[in-house]
């Protein structure tokens, strides 16, 4: 069966050094091109393999097989949402955004202390996002263990942090709280911004 590639790792909008000194050159580089790479990979090998036990009728194990998929999916699919979370510039929040911020967290310094002790508290690894839910037409701060994004399938993701290791320990060590500091130095409010308004069908 021809090899196809079904992910795609996309490059980055912004240079390798562009997010210093938040994010270095030599952590960004890795992040992006082994550990991201590793995921796209991982996926495209899982679903060629699925393709070709399907023609030949080799059972997997499905369990197994799934998991992996999943997990290798969810990772592509969150460091692609994180990337385009963040730009060298540090934009500011909109008058629109930060009367919905303040709207729903009281102020903007609570959306952040509480969205910062979210990702400082992640147990292992994980991420910590702001998604909406246009049900309740409420900002929803929450988990995401490992790269579970099945946990919460039908609301939008509007701001992902990546609190993996590989994502700072070249940076910072173990000094987590340090890297989610400087996480905010470096947000797109503008994306997020867009991000809400295309879940609140705004736009």
């Amino acid at each position: 069966m021809e090899e196809k590639n079904f992910y795609k790792l996309q490059p980055l909008p912004y240079g390798y050094n562009e997010l210093e000194p938040s994010i270095s050159e030599e952590q960004l580089t890795l992040h992006h091109d082994r550990h991201h790479k590793a995921y796209v990979d991982g996926a495209n090998a899982i679903l060629q393999k699925l393709d070709s036990s399907r023609q030949s009728g080799e059972q997997l194990d499905m369990k197994s097989t799934l998991k992996e998929l999943s997990f290798n999916i969810g990772g592509h699919v969150l460091h692609s949402l994180f990337w385009k979370n963040l730009t060298p510039e540090g934009t500011k929040p909109s008058d629109f955004l930060s009367a919905l911020i303040h709207t729903q967290f009281g102020s903007f310094e609570n959306f952040e202390k509480e969205f910062s002790e979210t990702a400082i508290k992640t147990e292992g690894s994980g991420w910590a996002a702001l998604t909406y839910d246009e049900r309740t037409e409420r900002l929803i701060i929450s988990q995401i263990e490992k790269h579970n994004v099945n946990m919460f399938p039908i609301l939008p993701i509007i701001l992902v942090l990546d609190v993996w290791e590989h994502a700072y320990y070249l940076d910072y060590k173990n000094e987590r709280a340090k890297y989610v500091e400087a996480f905010w130095n470096i947000v797109d409010w503008e994306e997020v911004e867009r991000r809400i308004k295309e879940a609140q069908k705004l736009i």
